[in-house]
C-alpha cells in the first residue's frame, strides 16, 4: 500500500501489529459486514487500540462517491444518497463520480451535538427559503468509520445519538419546525479503559461486538512490539514498504470476503443452537442472535469458505455475547468464558474438536 502524496502521517501497517488477535478479528469482521453493528474495544492504556483502528482504514478499498457531496453519497444506491443527489437524479442530471478512500472520522470527547449531527441555519432558511444545513461529523462518516476513543467518558446523550444513527443508517436534525435527514451509514468503533468506567448496559448492548485487549505478558513478545515501533518511528516509509505485500494481500482478502458474504450459508440447526445459547444465558432481545449469525458468516467469508461450522461460531460467539450478559457481582469468571462453557454444553463441541 503506497502512501498517498501529501499524506503527512504514515500509518502503522495493520499486518505488522503483534498480538491482540481478538481486537483485529472483530475489526475485520465489521469491515466485511458493517451490519454486524460496530465494535467496542475495552482494555488497558497503551495496548494499541487507537493504532489498530487507524491501521484498519489503510486496508479498506476505495469507494465511488458523488463529487463535492458532503455526505459521500453513493452514485448508484438510493439508500446511501443525500436528498440533493436524489433530486439531481430525478432531474436526470449527470453526476460527477470520483473514487476515494473510505475515511475514518475521529469524534473528539468535547464535541457538541451540533458538531456531531450538523446545524440548520434558521435565519437563512427563513429569509432565503432554502434549507441551509451545515453538515456534522455524522455526514462526513457516512460510508466510513466513526471512531470514538474513550467512549465510556462521552456524554450518554451523545452516545445515544451515535448509536441511533448507526442502527438506522440515517441522521435527522430538527429545529424550529425544519427537518433535514441524510444517510449516516458507518461502522462505529469505540474504545476505552474499564478503569475509567463502563458504558451503561443498554448502550453497551447496541455495539455488535465487544473485544477485550490486555497488556502482553510474554517478555519476548513485548521486545518484538517495542522493536517494531522503534523501526516504524525511525523510518516509516521503509517499514511500510516491508509490509506492503502482506497489506495488499489482506486488502484483497477483505474485498473477496465482501463479495463472497452473500453466498455463505449457515444451517438451521446451527442457528437454533445459537439462539439456545442466547436464551439460556438470559440475553435480552435478539441482537445477540443476529450478530452471532452475521459474525460467523463474515468469518467464513474471510476464510474463503461457504459453510459455517461450529468452530466458526465458537470463534465469534464470545465477542458477540460477553457484553450482553447480566452482571453478577459475585461472579468472578470472565463473561467470555461463560459463553464458551454454554457453547460447549449445547454444541457438545470444544476447541479441541476438529
Amino acid at each position: 500500500m503506497n502512501i498517498a502524496s501529501g499524506e503527512s502521517r504514515p500509518v502503522f501497517p495493520f499486518t505488522a501489529i503483534v498480538g491482540q488477535e481478538e481486537m483485529k478479528l472483530a475489526l475485520l469482521l465489521n469491515v466485511i459486514d458493517p451490519k454486524i453493528g460496530g465494535v467496542m474495544i475495552m482494555g488497558d492504556r497503551g495496548t494499541g487500540k487507537s493504532t489498530t483502528v487507524r491501521a484498519l482504514v489503510d486496508l479498506l478499498p476505495e469507494i465511488q462517491v458523488v463529487a463535492n457531496d458532503p455526505f459521500n453519497s453513493d452514485p448508484f444506491d438510493p439508500e446511501l444518497m443525500s436528498e440533493e443527489v436524489r433530486q439531481r437524479i430525478r432531474q436526470q442530471e449527470e453526476l460527477p463520480i470520483i473514487s476515494t478512500k473510505i475515511c475514518m472520522v475521529d469524534l473528539p470527547l468535547g464535541a457538541t451535538e451540533d458538531r456531531v449531527c450538523g446545524t440548520i441555519d434558521i435565519e437563512k432558511a427563513l429569509t432565503e427559503g432554502v434549507k441551509a444545513f451545515e453538515p456534522g461529523l455524522l455526514a462526513k462518516a457516512n460510508r466510513g468509520i466513526l471512531y470514538v476513543d474513550e467512549v465510556n467518558l462521552l456524554d450518554d446523550h451523545l452516545v445515544d445519538v451515535l448509536l441511533d444513527a448507526a442502527a438506522s443508517g440515517w441522521n435527522t436534525v430538527e429545529r424550529e419546525g425544519i427537518s433535514i435527514s441524510h444517510p449516516a451509514r458507518f461502522i462505529l468503533i469505540g474504545s476505552g479503559n474499564p478503569e475509567e468506567g463502563e458504558l451503561r448496559p443498554q448502550l453497551l448492548d447496541r455495539f455488535g461486538m465487544h473485544a477485550q485487549v490486555g497488556t502482553v505478558k510474554d517478555a519476548e513478545l513485548r521486545v518484538k512490539i517495542v522493536e517494531q515501533r522503534a523501526s516504524f518511528d525511525e523510518d516509516p516509509l521503509a517499514f511500510r514498504k516491508a509490509y506492503e505485500l502482506s497489506q495488499v494481500n489482506l486488502s484483497n482478502q477483505i474485498k473477496k470476503a465482501r463479495e463472497r458474504l452473500s453466498s455463505v450459508k449457515i444451517d438451521y440447526d446451527l442457528r437454533v443452537n445459537i439462539s439456545k445459547i442466547c436464551s439460556e444465558l438470559n440475553v435480552d432481545g435478539l441482537r445477540g442472535d443476529i450478530v452471532t449469525n452475521r459474525a460467523a458468516k463474515a468469518l467464513v467469508a474471510l476464510g474463503e469458505r461457504n459453510e459455517v461450522t461450529p468452530k466458526d461460531i465458537l470463534t465469534v460467539i464470545p465477542l458477540c455475547l460477553r457484553h450482553r450478559l447480566r452482571k453478577d457481582p459475585l461472579e468472578s469468571i470472565d463473561s467470555g468464558l461463560l459463553v464458551k462453557e454454554k457453547f460447549s454444553e449445547i454444541f457438545g463441541y470444544t476447541s479441541k474438536n476438529n
